[in-house]
């Protein structure tokens, strides 16, 4: 027998009112997540994390030997460069090619520009 059935009958054989049953709220993990991430702030940790560990891939080996993104804030990716020479050639000569590859592997509202820092 159906519990909603089996509570209905009760009720009347009791004479007590009947009960509203409330709407089931039950959601999938698939639908509840991506939710819970943007109510806690943590989408954007996790493209942090996707553009960090794509880091050397983009720029090459010996770029991401000598560089690390730090963090990724509102489309904005700071990299730290060790030594000056390679963030002027980052800054000026590398600059947009870094980016464009970039926005296209993660989209233009994700990332929008790079700054790199000697440090």
């Amino acid at each position: 027998m159906n519990a909603s059935l089996r509570a209905a009958v009760i009720a009347e054989w009791r004479g007590l009112a009947e009960r509203k049953l409330q709407a089931d709220r039950w959601q999938s993990p698939a639908e509840l997540m991506p939710k819970l991430m943007q109510r806690l702030g943590l989408r954007e940790r996790l493209r942090e994390t996707e553009v960090i560990d794509a880091w050397s891939k983009i720029v090459g080996e010996f770029i991401a030997a000598h560089s690390a993104p730090v963090a990724l804030r509102d489309g904005i990716l700071y990299v730290r460069v060790l030594q000056p020479a390679l963030h002027y050639e980052l800054e000026q000569v590398s600059k947009s090619e870094i980016l464009r590859k970039l926005k296209q592997r993660f989209g233009t509202k994700t990332i929008r520009d790079i700054r790199f820092r000697v440090g």
